[in-house]
Order: structure tokens, then C-alpha cells, then sequence
């Protein structure tokens, strides 16, 4: 299994002069560095694969242990993207994925291990609390039916936290060449849905913090949960 961080945006919402992985929280450590000792307590973190764009060189020296995918076109695509670019140098690979804004509780990573070990692909998701402003999904037959920022009456939050089977990556990734440059993943992994019939569980991780940091109130409330 590879892992990847989503950590190509400009973040301009948190009005930072470098990239929002680098955002410094109460506890004296990164967003980023906070991810990556997480991932490090439970994988091997020579297979972690960093996605830059802005301001790429204040990330790859702060942490130069890692690989790192550079996305030349970070001012004008998505995620879908910058995920794309990653996905295909580890065509037969299963590959766990994270946004780059994400502070997590590593307890998250135990209830996600099964489903990584069965290789079956998932979103984790937060049931409880479903924002307007952020991606939300269904389910029918108890997989993902509709995964997007429109969904109506949705389940949860999905956090930003992802799963993409070896069985199921190289539809993926036929599905991210369609999405259009400003997508997000999830559209990637909805045309999938929809055209290929891929399987993908929701896999509920709300006993435990975890959360996208995109305004100043996010900084807040994480910095009141550490």
C-alpha cells in the first residue's frame, strides 16, 4: 500500500503566506507533522508520497524524508487532479490518501486497518454532523451511492480521509481523466460509482477527532480539542 497527502492548495481562506499543511497548531506542531507521526505510528513512513504545488520547497524541506509528486498546475485544478498525478505512478497498488488540512485523532487509523487489510475501498466518514458547505453522501445497499458538496439529506461528512482498493484504482483512475480540472476526488470516485459499479464502504470514524481545518473557526476548534 501507498499512502498519499493531498498538499498542492493555496489555502488562500486561512490567509497564510505559505501552505496550509504548515499551519502551526497550540500544540507546537504542523498540521503535516501531526499527519505524518500519526501515519508513522502504524505504517511505514517510506511510503508516504506528498502531492506540492504552492510554495512546494517550504514543505519538501521541513519534511525531507518523504517523496514528493509535484503538481505544476496547483493554481488552476482540484484535487481530482493532484490525486490523479499521484494515483498513476501506483497503478497496481492499493492507496490510502489524505487531505493535507486534516488533524486526526491516530486512533482514527485502528478502525480503518480491517477494511485496508480486506483491500476494500472506503470513505471515512462523520455521522454525526452534516454541514452544508462540506462533502456529504448516501448510501444504497450499504455502499456510497452519492458523494459531493450537493448531496441532498445526506448520512455524514465524509473527512477527508480515503481508501482506494488495487482492485479498484485503475477504474479510478480512468474516472479522474474525466473530471473536469476543477473537481474535487469525489467526483472521481462518483463516476466510478455510477459507471463502473465500484464498491466503496462508508466507514464511520466519529468516536474520534478528526477534522478539515478550511477557516480560521476550524484552526479554533482544533486547537481547543488538543
Amino acid at each position: 500500500m501507498k499512502i498519499i497527502i493531498l498538499a498542492a492548495g493555496i489555502g488562500s481562506r486561512l490567509g497564510n503566506p505559505f501552505p496550509k499543511p504548515l499551519t502551526p497548531l497550540k500544540n507546537g506542531k504542523s498540521i503535516m507533522q501531526m499527519q505524518t507521526e500519526n501515519i508513522a505510528s502504524k505504517f511505514n513512513i517510506d511510503d508516504i508520497n506528498v502531492v506540492v504545488g504552492f510554495k512546494k520547497d517550504l514543505i519538501m524541506e521541513r519534511f525531507p524524508e518523504l517523496m514528493y509528486i509535484y503538481n505544476p498546475f496547483f493554481d488552476r485544478t482540484n484535487t481530482s487532479k493532484s490525486l490523479l498525478q499521484a494515483l498513476k505512478k501506483h497503478r497496481d497498488k492499493s492507496v490510502l490518501w489524505f487531505n493535507g488540512d486534516v488533524v486526526f485523532d491516530e486512533k482514527i487509523l485502528e478502525i480503518l486497518n480491517p477494511y485496508i487489510q480486506e483491500n476494500q475501498s472506503f470513505v471515512a466518514v462523520n455521522t454525526s454532523k452534516v454541514a452544508d458547505e462540506e462533502v456529504k453522501y448516501t448510501l444504497k445497499n450499504n455502499y456510497i451511492f452519492e458523494l459531493s458538496k450537493t448531496v441532498k439529506n445526506g448520512l455524514g461528512e465524509a473527512v477527508g480521509i480515503n481508501f482506494i482498493s488495487s482492485n479498484d484504482i485503475l477504474k479510478f483512475i480512468d474516472r479522474l481523466e474525466e473530471c473536469d480540472d476543477n473537481d474535487y476526488f469525489e467526483r472521481g470516485l462518483e463516476l466510478a460509482i455510477e459507471k463502473d459499479a465500484l464498491k466503496i464502504k462508508a466507514v464511520d470514524i466519529s468516536a474520534y477527532n478528526c477534522m478539515e481545518i478550511d477557516f480560521i473557526e476550524d484552526l479554533e476548534n482544533v486547537n481547543n480539542m488538543l
